[in-house]
């Protein structure tokens, strides 16, 4: 009975993950300036890296971490490009 009831937990903590990752969208789609938009964009890949861990952990599921890992490094990668992009106008 633990073992259930903590995943009801770790699910409910899953679902207001989901609901920040739709307030952090609105921001993507009605940022006034890139800028806001690109900060949007980076607290979703967050929000969603998190979210796969929190999912790894209640469903005990390793390979959920390990792809949230290796997102979150391409997000990043991502990130620093956007951002020298937006800098210089030129990668």
């Amino acid at each position: 009975m633990g073992k259930k009831v903590s995943r009801v937990i770790w699910l409910t903590v899953a679902v207001f993950l989901a609901i920040c990752i739709t307030i952090a969208l609105v921001r993507v789609f009605l940022g006034p300036t890139v800028p806001d938009r690109i900060v949007g964009l980076d607290t979703v890949n967050t929000i969603v890296v998190v979210s796969m861990v929190i999912l790894g952990a209640a469903f005990e599921e390793v390979l959920l971490i390990d792809v949230a890992i290796v997102y979150c490094l391409l997000s990043f990668v991502t990130t620093l490009f956007i951002a020298k992009y937006i800098e210089r106008g030129e990668v």
